[in-house]
């Protein structure tokens, strides 16, 4: 088996270091890929393209996901496998910890039904298929109905999410990575570091003009300087946005069509809406 972990150049990056002792542990044949601003920006049209999406958070990660993809591609891989899901099936993010069990459960539910990952698209624009197990049928129906105090717990005075995973690797995995506390794909790979990227390749007054232009023609609010490079690139390959019909919920920020309870614009990242 082979495994594929990319980082950024020049940035910090810890996912590789829990990579490098998994597939140690393991016996995976490890690829390690350090990528730069060149390859970044190689990547950037085409996760947009395919994301359909400017949101500056979707794009860090997605990114990172992209080159991830292309490398094991470059590396005779035809099948991947990702975690996708997990966090999601089994209370993985933090801000669900402070919920008491009700809403936890609701909250679960809405995430459930709304849950998507560009992993799937972007394999499929590189010719290669992606397998979600934790998505599996089979599997997601057990982790739906599974009670949710064994998917967040205490352990060792710390409270974490995914528990009960955690508890059934056990007696495979090191206690490094059992009990690492969830980082998102962004700070893991070094992508977190764009925003202070493109706020010292843009000048300000290149931006407030860009901004204001975009406002006036497009109706369009840029947040700061990286959504501004990714917009630009959006309205490159995609357009304008615009709503898909004359009725529905509409993005105030962008004019994006979003489903009636939507809080959040998957195409420009707006929260809340």
């Amino acid at each position: 088996l082979k495994a594929v972990t990319i980082a950024f150049q020049n940035a910090p990056a810890p996912d590789v270091e829990y990579a490098v002792l998994i597939a140690n542990r393991l016996g995976l044949k490890h690829v390690v890929h350090i990528f730069g601003e060149e390859e970044l920006y190689d990547a950037i049209p085409m996760v947009v393209k395919t994301t359909k999406s400017f949101d500056p958070m979707e794009i860090r990660n997605s990114v990172a996901i992209y080159i991830g993809l292309k490398v094991a591609k470059e590396n005779e891989i035809s099948t991947v496998m990702t975690g996708d899901g997990c966090d999601e099936l089994f209370a993985g993010y933090s801000f669900l910890f402070r919920y008491e069990k009700e809403k936890l459960d609701f909250e679960l539910k809405k995430l459930w039904s709304v849950m998507a990952f560009s992993s799937v698209p972007l394999a499929k624009v590189l010719g290669i298929e992606v397998k979600l197990p934790y998505l599996d049928s089979a599997f997601k129906d057990f982790a739906m109905k599974l009670d949710s105090k064994y998917k967040i717990r205490k352990e060792n005075g710390r409270i974490y999410g995914k528990w009960i995973l955690r508890k059934a690797f056990g007696s495979i995995l090191p206690r490094e990575i059992l009990w690492r506390v969830k980082i998102p794909i962004e700070y893991g790979s070094g992508t977190t570091i764009l925003p202070n990227l493109f706020n010292s390749k843009i000048p300000d007054k290149e931006f407030e003009k860009k901004r204001r232009k975009y406002l006036a023609e497009d109706g369009v609010t840029i947040r700061d300087k990286e959504q501004l490079f990714y917009y630009e690139v959006y309205r490159t390959v995609i357009g304008v946005p615009r709503p898909a019909g004359k009725e529905g919920k509409v993005c105030p920020y962008c004019h994006s069509s979003v489903p009636e309870n939507a809080t959040y614009c998957r195409t420009c990242g707006a929260y809340p809406i």
